[in-house]
């Protein structure tokens, strides 16, 4: 029965969930899967090009549709996916509501439980559609859209467990009254709101999606999943999987259904402005969360742009940190929305045991620590992996016409795998201050501003604003000073920006760990919600409560 066989993990989750210690379920290493996984991956990947994909269980089909293009080849995937209309999407959702509903928490997380344990076997399949879908390299595809994503999914299955078993299900209520009592019979139950949507970005379509996909479905609630139309493979594959688990288990695959459309007859707006939608999951451009945060009547849960800072103040080792912040700006071309960009450095430079480092210096030294890791051939093309779109790579091309002086050009990076891959190397570029209509905005990929302010105090002021107005999800912050780091947690957590300070070594701002880190704090604009607390479970369902009068 999955009910006794996943509750040893369950039981671990939930106390992950509340001690905030490390806690994986699913190991990041891919020899941990066996030594066959990689290869038959591979091939399960080839298998599925140029093709329709016909494992979704999901039969009412308008058309096929399909655009992907490789980052790294720059030829069509030729994959195409069912187009199924809008009406029929929620009709199927509606049918399927009521049965999963209400099903007990514990069998639906157990069921959920295994869908997770049946999408590793396809770890390394959805490594290539991650790779050749998004441009990340092979291993932070298998990490991020594997492992990492199984384990933030796991995350809210056990913090839905949990709170969905805070309350008895019933209790025999009596209030004394003198010479009698009265006793009721309560009952309490928690309600699921409605259908939900998941809106998918280009980027990370895995990871980014199965927080709310599984928010979603442990507090009982079906779920439509809208991926990017340029990033449709790797979360087809993940609902094709959960699909299966479900039928397997006698309950519909109806559940969960992608709606994959086209970037000439999307279908986005008319998916999360249907009546039938109560929930929506969005992760992407400000632009268009501030829209779906607007619809009336949703519950909604967004991650969008922000604006991350580095404050630079003083430091043990110049080089270990200039190496470590050269890392994150190169890491998957900076297309992480934990990536930083605004770099705040004093224009008297910053301290260091050896004396100050001038803000030239400083300058130089994460130029060439850039430079090292983008001409190194054995990390410069796995590091960078390849630039996810056109706009993106373009954005890169125009920076140095912003009006700063250029520090670094970027250029083509050259990947000995694939020829045609659309790479490019940070840019990084030099302004004062006075320059916030450059700095006060998310310029999205390996883009890196170095601003010169008056000092540390000025530089946290800054930080502080562009997190206010602009939002920010990341903020890395360098000081030996225990008063000035005092006041960096104290101000940039004043405008909900959680900080990391003095990270050297493999640990970069970037990353955000299940089970210990919450992702986004949902109390700034770079998002209203947060990856994995307990309002990112409790606003999908209501609880409410019956009383019935027992007789004397």
């Amino acid at each position: 029965m999955l009910v006794a066989k996943h509750q040893n993990t369950l039981d671990n989750a939930v106390k992950a969930n509340h001690e905030r210690t490390f806690f994986a379920q699913y190991p990041e290493h891919p020899k941990a899967y066996g030594e066959e996984a990689p290869t038959r991956g591979e091939e399960n990947f080839k298998a599925m090009l140029n093709r329709p994909f016909t494992a979704l269980k999901q039969h009412v089909v308008e058309s096929w549709v399909g655009e992907e293009v490789s980052p790294y080849t720059q030829a069509p995937l030729g994959i195409t996916y069912p187009s199924i209309a809008v009406p029929e999407l929620i009709k199927s959702a509606t049918h399927a509501a009521e049965t999963w509903a209400n099903v007990p928490v514990a069998e639906r997380a157990s069921i959920l439980t295994e869908t997770l344990d049946r999408i590793q076997h396809h770890f390394f399949e959805i490594a290539h559609a991650t790779m050749h879908t998004a441009g990340q390299s092979y291993m932070m595809s298998f990490q991020a859209s594997g492992p990492h994503a199984n384990d933030r999914a796991l995350e809210a299955i056990a913090m839905g467990y949990s709170e969905l078993q805070r309350y008895p299900q019933e209790q025999a209520w009596e209030k004394p009254m003198g010479k009698f009592s009265i006793k009721l019979h309560k009952t309490f139950k928690a309600i699921p709101k409605g259908i939900g949507l998941v809106i998918g970005c280009s980027t990370f379509p895995v990871w980014n999606s199965l927080p709310g996909m599984y928010a979603d479905l442990i507090t009982g609630n079906p779920v439509i999943v809208k991926p990017h139309p340029k990033a449709v493979l790797p979360i087809a594959i993940v609902v094709s999987v959960i699909q299966e688990v479900l039928e397997e288990n006698g309950y519909s695959p109806y559940i969960c259904q992608l709606a994959a459309d086209s970037s000439a007859n999307l279908i986005t707006k008319e998916l999360a402005e249907n009546p039938a939608i109560s929930l929506i999951d969005y992760t992407g451009g400000s632009a268009f969360g501030n829209y779906v945060e607007s619809i009336p009547g949703k519950t909604v849960f967004t991650e969008k742009a922000g604006v991350n800072s580095v404050i630079l103040d003083s430091v043990k080792d110049i080089d270990a940190v200039m190496q470590n912040l050269a890392f994150s700006v190169c890491l998957y071309s900076g297309q992480m929305c934990t990536a930083p960009q605004n770099f705040f450095i004093p224009e008297s430079g910053i301290d260091t045991p050896n004396g100050k480092v001038s803000f030239s210096e400083v300058a130089q030294k994460l130029k060439d620590a850039i430079t090292g890791i983008v001409t190194n051939p054995k990390m410069g093309a796995g590091t960078l992996g390849a630039v996810q779109n056109e706009t993106t790579l373009q954005r890169v091309k125009d920076a140095t016409q912003l009006g700063a002086k250029v520090v670094l050009e970027g250029s083509h990076v050259n990947n000995d795998e694939f020829a045609n891959a659309r790479t490019t190397s940070p840019v990084v570029l030099e302004v004062t201050s006075a320059d916030e209509h450059i700095f006060e905005r998310e310029l999205f990929g390996p883009i890196v501003l170095l601003i010169k302010t008056k000092d540390t105090n000025h530089s946290v002021q800054l930080a502080k604003q562009m997190a206010r107005q602009h939002g920010a999800i990341t903020c890395a912050a360098y000081t030996t000073d225990e008063a000035t780091k005092a006041k960096i947690e104290k101000e940039m957590n004043s405008v909900f920006a959680p900080v990391s300070f003095n990270l050297t070594g493999f640990i970069w701002v970037n990353q955000h760990a299940a089970f210990s880190d919450f992702h986004v704090t949902g109390g700034n604009p770079a998002g209203n919600a947060s990856f994995t607390n307990q309002e990112f479970i409790l606003k999908r369902f209501v609880w409410v409560g019956n009383r019935t009068l027992v007789d004397a």
